[in-house]
């Protein structure tokens, strides 16, 4: 059993400790972000944009989900695994939300999922959490509704739409999530939607009020930045997300020199060969045509 689970997060909230999310997608990631000690491990369905290419959060499918789950799974000892359930697997209503999400904790291994909406999603979270599956909610910036919001734009700005976060992040507490994902919306709204909820909220791009913070492991490593787009554009990172290392330089420096060895001979050196038992090794070279008898 794994050490976090749903119901520490929320005493965690009342301790006033902060919960430490990062977002990954495969094994090797997953492992060392829980040996870092982190609290929970996102499968965001960012993961079409970070690792398969796509412009949008919108192809990725319950498939891509479920294939990266159960590898993020397969590193995780201690933090909690949340997987989110992509484009159109939920909006649909609670059938699909609950065969879909379902198919993640029982195939995938997540402990739980992550859904984006206000009021519109609380009759699938309703159905999701009568059933046993944990919910986190998303709100703000929901990157699966970004042709709505015409690109990625902070959202919560005027008293009108930050009326409705509030009130949205209320009905989905109500409704039964245990955590709530605040995107990149000011953070005074940030911090009176978490005075209002008993359940920690998790920011990201929301200010430092939020009960915890959440960034994608790509961007803090500095390995966004140093990619381009299939059209040839810099991929710029967020502007909410820091850097705490230069991954993607250091790589680009290793393979560049690995490249430079391997052209020049220096590598492999004996060190990284492996030798034969004396006698074992073929003597002399085979003939280039078959000996004539004479």
């Amino acid at each position: 059993m794994r050490h976090v689970t749903t119901t520490q997060l929320t005493k965690m909230k009342a301790r006033g400790e902060k919960v430490v999310m990062v977002t990954a997608y495969d094994y090797p990631s997953a492992y060392l972000v829980d040996e870092a000690g982190v609290d929970v491990i996102l499968v965001g369905d960012s993961l079409g944009m970070v690792v398969l290419g796509y412009e949008t959060t919108l192809p990725v499918t319950i498939s891509d989900m479920l294939h990266h789950t159960k590898a993020v799974v397969r590193g995780v000892k201690r933090a909690l695994v949340v997987s989110d359930l992509p484009f159109l697997t939920y909006q649909t209503g609670p059938e699909d939300a609950i065969r879909n999400a379902g198919r993640l904790l029982q195939e995938g291994g997540a402990t739980a999922v992550k859904l984006e909406g206000g009021i519109e999603v609380c009759p699938q979270v309703r159905t999701l959490v009568a059933a046993g599956i944990p919910v986190v909610g998303h709100v703000g910036l929901t990157p699966q509704s970004i042709h709505v919001f015409g690109g990625y734009k902070l959202q919560g700005r005027s008293q009108q739409a930050a009326q409705k976060l509030l009130s949205d992040a209320r009905a989905l507490e109500d409704a039964g999530i245990f955590c709530l994902v605040l995107e990149c919306i000011p953070e005074e709204v940030a911090a009176k939607i978490t005075d209002a909820l008993a359940i920690p909220t998790i920011g990201i791009g929301a200010g430092a009020h939020c009960d915890g913070q959440v960034l994608v492991l790509h961007d803090l490593l500095g390995i966004t930045g140093q990619l381009k787009n299939p059209a040839g554009e810099p991929i710029h990172p967020p502007r909410f997300a820091k850097e705490y290392a230069q991954v993607g330089e250091a790589m680009r420096a290793a393979v560049k020199q690995y490249s430079t060895e391997v052209r020049s001979g220096a590598f492999p050196a004996r060190e990284h060969s492996f030798r034969a038992e004396e006698g074992v090794a073929p003597q002399g070279s085979a003939p280039a045509t078959a000996p004539t008898r004479k």
